[in-house]
């Protein structure tokens, strides 16, 4: 398995020097709308800017969004990010995908996403998104757990701390600091209530930024688990049964709500989000609904996917006002529907569409 190769050999081969030539590592959403894929191109400088990145292609027939008789699909970058694995001037680059008709593929979000950011930049919309995931082991079981049996009951394993507790936090150790050197704005992590599942925050970032940081948060932490022979799930109820599904709750906020008094904006937001509660689900997870169903019961901290509801510091609401800016009276709203497997790109132009552009 992966985990059996010596990592600390490939250190040798990294310290070679590279010329002035640089290593590209394309990255793209496949067509299931939640796999990541990458290939490297070699390029002769080091860029200064996203027009000097050609635009590349690749077989979208083993991508799940072409036909191979007609399978060539196109990559155009949109953000370049420091490469932690590769380091010097090599870089990772994140792509939106388009068909052999310059199209925009079924599962590039983020060109209608970038277009109704710019429609509302004069609000200036931050967000933070609370990444949820599990660690599993190559067989699939929650990394940790016992092969035949489940561990104790769900109360010692938040925010914990002991080898009995908290189960392989090397993998979440490893990730912080890539995004760190990145430049992703991760603002924190904890380890989650179920054991082997935890969570990082990535914000607060303005606009397009937050799609394009946490897709790219995610292949870093798919892929430094790859160097630890562990499996990541991003799946929103990975365990049946009495233990918590993951979700990516989103906090959000205005230049209006940020401001003094601030909490009458948050009001009128939450009033807009009521009255659209069935396009946000769809629009959180990439079923259209079908995978938070399993999460979104009413218990484990959710509330249910039939009903909105909203209140404050309650975590069984659909939106919850932090205790604090009800308090202060200005601040940010959370909505705690998206699935820990959404595409942030639809889940913040859902909620600008409704809050800022009242369509």
């Amino acid at each position: 398995s992966n985990a059996q190769t010596n990592k600390t050999v490939l250190d040798r081969y990294l310290a070679l020097p590279q010329g002035s030539r640089v290593q590209a590592l394309y990255i793209w959403i496949d067509g299931t709308g939640e796999g990541l894929r990458s290939k490297t191109k070699t390029l002769e400088k080091k860029p200064t800017s996203l027009a000097e990145l050609p635009i590349w292609n690749y077989d979208g027939s083993s991508c799940y969004q072409a036909e191979g008789s007609n399978s060539d699909t196109y990559l155009k970058p949109v953000k370049i990010y420091p490469d932690p694995f590769r380091r010097g001037d090599n870089i990772l680059v994140m792509c939106e995908t388009f068909k052999y008709n310059k199209e925009p593929t079924e599962t590039n979000h983020r060109k209608m996403c970038a277009e109704v950011m710019d429609k509302a930049k004069d609000e200036h919309p931050w967000f933070g998104i609370e990444q949820e995931y599990t660690l599993l082991a190559q067989d699939g079981h929650p990394f940790g757990w016992p092969k035949n049996g489940f561990p104790g009951p769900q109360g010692p394993y938040y925010c914990a701390v002991g080898a009995n507790r908290v189960y392989a936090r090397d993998v979440v150790e490893a990730h912080y600091r890539c995004c760190l050197y990145t430049g992703i704005r991760i603002s924190g992590t904890n380890a989650e209530v179920m054991p082997a599942q935890w969570e990082y925050q990535v914000g607060p970032t303005e606009g397009i930024d937050m799609g394009d940081d946490l897709w790219v948060s995610r292949y870093l932490l798919e892929r430094v688990a790859e160097d630890f022979g562990v499996v990541v799930s991003f799946d929103p109820k990975p365990m049946a049964g009495d233990w918590n599904g993951a979700g990516a709750h989103t906090n959000f906020s205005t230049d209006a709500m940020r401001e003094e008094g601030g909490i009458k904006a948050i009001e009128a937001a939450i009033d807009q989000l009521s009255k659209h509660h069935i396009r946000h689900i769809k629009a959180y997870d990439p079923r259209e609904g079908k995978d938070n169903e399993r999460r979104l019961t009413g218990a484990h901290e959710t509330s249910s996917i039939h009903d909105f509801s909203a209140g404050v510091a309650n975590r069984g609401c659909s939106i919850r006002i932090p205790r604090e800016v009800a308090e202060q009276e200005y601040g940010y709203l959370e909505d705690r529907r998206p699935s820990s497997n959404c595409d942030p790109y639809s889940v913040t132009r859902v909620i600008v569409q409704t809050v800022c552009l009242k369509e």
